[in-house]
Formats: structure tokens, sequence, C-alpha cells
């Protein structure tokens, strides 16, 4: 079964450095996402594993096997694209077949295998259907099988939903991972979804610029990034720049405006810049008290509906803060509204150093 090494991969389009220095480890049955914004090199990533593209520089190994000199069709690797590629003159059926075909297997393995994948994409009811006669879903559906039918055991998946509506996305990708663990495979699926590749994924390999800024556990990416650029683009978060303060142990205290806020942290100096970072679930809001309750005064300067919770942005002396609160209170905060906001009683804060090149460029998705 492959793993996958991807060593010191560079990839240069004339001027434009689309992978730099890149290196990336895919263990055996692994579902690997790879996140970040448009032109970040995730594409090119994935075309240099399968052979489309040759690295400049660096090295790709498959099972310990370097194959930069080996052909596409002799890596073994099954490729979806977004665009969704089956023959529109042939059946479900003959579109799943078609590899086995090629490859000149013979007729009673192609019977037996392009069965079992009917069964496995559950489109035994529309095996002699064509293309045309499918949603954009179950077109996709039959690209996978057919690529899982020739046999490969690496997969890549390159924006393989990035066509299709949110809900048949939603079902679409619980397919990709139910098939990915019941036949034992190995996938590297690149996604600009966060909620997609968080829901699916082993592990998340995060991308900015043409290299890899983080690697970790989806729960990890969300919860305790390394980065900066990894907290603010992966899910909705509040930066928020302040001054050390004072420390009390592993307590960092931070001064944000007017106010402190004790943060978890260690190695911080007094007067030294951070950006403070809170997810908007982490923070509650109240009807304004007052009797000095503790809260920061603030406005209510946006409100918008999301199904599960309410989204708001809270105005507190020019500093705006992203609040995300259940839709299921039965307290409802209107634009203008004055509120206290509280951090949530063992809110989850982290502590970055403030960037040497200035916030904004830090996060820039481009």
């Amino acid at each position: 079964m492959p793993k996958l090494d991807v060593v010191n991969v560079t990839k240069n389009y004339g001027s434009i450095k689309a992978l730099d220095n890149v290196s990336l480890h895919v263990e055996d049955h692994e579902y690997v996402c790879i996140l970040g914004p448009s032109g970040c090199g995730k594409s090119t990533l994935i075309k240099c594993i399968a052979g489309i593209d040759q690295p400049d520089q660096g090295e790709i190994l498959i099972d310990g096997r370097p194959v930069q000199n080996v052909s596409i069709e002799d890596r073994r690797i099954g490729y979806v694209f977004q665009d969704i590629a089956l023959f529109p003159h042939m059946t479900v059926k003959d579109n799943l077949s078609y590899g086995l075909v090629v490859r000149h297997t013979n007729s009673e393995e192609i019977t037996t295998m392009t069965s079992e994948m009917l069964g496995l994409i559950n489109m035994r009811e529309r095996s002699r259907s064509f293309p045309r006669e499918l949603s954009g879903g179950a077109q996709q559906k039959v690209a996978v099988g057919r690529a899982i039918a020739t046999g490969s055991h690496l997969f890549l998946l390159d924006e393989p939903l990035g066509a299709l509506d949110a809900l048949v996305r939603a079902e679409l990708r619980y397919d990709l991972r139910r098939l990915a663990s019941d036949l034992g495979l190995t996938v590297i699926h690149v996604t600009h979804d966060q909620e997609e590749a968080l829901s699916i994924a082993h592990k998340v390999v995060v991308m900015k610029r043409g290299s890899i800024v983080e690697i970790g556990k989806p729960s990890q990416i969300y919860h305790s990034p390394k980065t900066l650029f990894t907290e603010n683009f992966v899910g909705e978060t509040n930066l928020i720049e302040g001054k050390v303060a004072g420390t009390q142990g592993n307590v960092c205290i931070v001064e944000i405006g007017t106010r402190k806020v004790n943060v978890s942290g260690e190695g911080r100096r007094v007067g030294e810049r951070v950006i403070a970072a809170v997810r908007p679930e982490a923070i509650n809001i109240s009807p304004h008290s007052n009797e000095g309750a503790g809260g920061w005064k603030g406005t209510i300067k946006h409100s918008a509906f999301l199904g599960s919770s309410n989204r708001y942005v809270v105005d507190i002396q020019g500093l705006e803060l992203l609040v995300h609160v259940s839709s299921n209170v039965e307290k409802e905060f209107k634009v203008d509204e004055i509120v206290d906001v509280f951090m949530r009683e063992g809110a989850h804060m982290l502590l970055f150093d403030y960037p040497n090149e200035g916030l904004e460029k830090e996060i820039a998705l481009e």
C-alpha cells in the first residue's frame, strides 16, 4: 500500500514561484486534505505528485521509490478533477470499466470489478444511464468510482466537490471518506472549503504562497494553530492587538485598550506587542447592566442569522468583535442595542507574536 514523500519540491512558472521548497509525508491509508486560498500552490503540488507537472527541484517518492522519471500511467495513481471528466457517449457501467479495458484486464475480472464498484457507489440502478442523465453529484461519484476501479491505492482529488451544490457536496464528501476507509486508500484531497477539510481529514495541510504553513490534525488546526495565518484562515476569529502588562506563572496579563485579560502563555516580556486570538463562540453577550457586572460595554453594529447561531459584530470603543450566540437562546439582540461582552469562563484564547511585516500582510490571502 502506498505512502508518499514530497522532499524539498520547488516549481516555478516563469517568475512565479508556485511551490517553494515543499516537503510532505503522507502515511499509508491516510486521508490528507490540503487547504489554502486560491493560488497558494495546492493544485500544483498534486500535479507534480501525479506527474502532470515536473518539479524544478526536489524529489517525490511513492513507497520509497523516486517517481520523477516514471510516466503518469505507471505511477498507479487515481486522479479526480473538479471538472467532471466522464465520456458522454458511454454509460455509467462503461465509464467505470474504461480504465480496466485499456489495461487489457480479462473480461471476467472487468465484469466482477465493475459490479463491485457499482455497489460501492450505490449506482446499480443507474448502470445504463449516460452522464447527461445524472446529477452533478452522481456524475462525480462515477468519476471517483472509475478511478478506484483501476486498482490504484493512491488518490489525488483536486477540488472534486467544488462544482456541486452545497447539500450534494456535504453528502458526497462523507461518501468519499467512507470509500477511502472501506478500501484502505491513501488520499490527498485539495480543497479551499475549510469545513470539508476539517470534517473528513486525518491530517490537514495549510498552504500559503507556495509553502506549507502548518500540518496537523483537524482539531489542532482549529483550536491550537501554530501560526496567525492558520488561525485567521480556518474559521472565523478575533485578532486583537495588545501589549504584555505582566506575567504570573504561566499566565500572561495582556493589556487591550483600557482593559486587561489573562491569557495562558509563558516566556513573554513585559511591554511586548502581541496578537490575542479568540473564536467568536468563546464570547458571551448579555443585555447591558448598570450594576457593574464586569463585562465590556459595547454596541451591536451588525446582526446575521446563520441557522444554528446568530452572528453579531459588537463595537467596544472602536474595537470590533465577532460573536456567535446559539440561535436557541430566547434573547436576540438588535442593531444599536447596548450590551455587555464577556469572555466565557475558560475561554480558549491564543497569543501570537506581533508579526514583523504587520498583521494585514501576515494574514493576507495573496
